[in-house]
């Protein structure tokens, strides 16, 4: 997981096994930001669509989630067009996945412990950073 910021910078970075679900990573993914200040909003997919995870972050930290409500939703929507928009921006992340991608040891994990991955992963963020700064 990643939180990059408005130009598809990273900001954060975190590895996790593939079990556990995209909401349940998002607050530990935004403790890991070493940016000074949260962001103002965080946009994500549609595995994105929690309302606890709405209210959580709406409330304890100030951060709007920006998500499109999945099909099967059964709940009244919480998400009008307006903020919706923003979600168009959602392509700076997979920008930033794919600059990752540019490091074939981060494609091919060939490392077998998970503080080692991360280290690898890291120091791709590093290097986008020197680069675009």
């Amino acid at each position: 997981m990643a939180v990059a910021d408005g130009t598809g910078l990273p900001l954060s970075v975190l590895i996790a096994s593939a079990s556990p679900h995209e909401v349940t990573l998002a607050e530990a993914t935004l403790d890991a930001c070493f940016a000074p200040a949260a962001p103002e909003r965080l946009i994500g997919d549609r595995a994105y669509d929690s309302d606890a995870l709405d209210q959580r972050l709406a409330s304890e930290r100030g951060i709007a989630l920006i998500a499109p409500h999945r099909s099967n939703r059964r709940r009244p929507a919480t998400q009008d067009g307006r903020p919706l928009r923003r979600y168009r921006r959602r392509w700076r992340i997979e920008r930033l996945w794919a600059w990752l991608q540019n490091y074939r040891r981060l494609v091919t994990r060939y490392e077998h412990h998970a503080a080692n991955f991360l280290g690898f992963v890291q120091l791709g963020c590093i290097l986008i950073l020197l680069r675009y700064l």
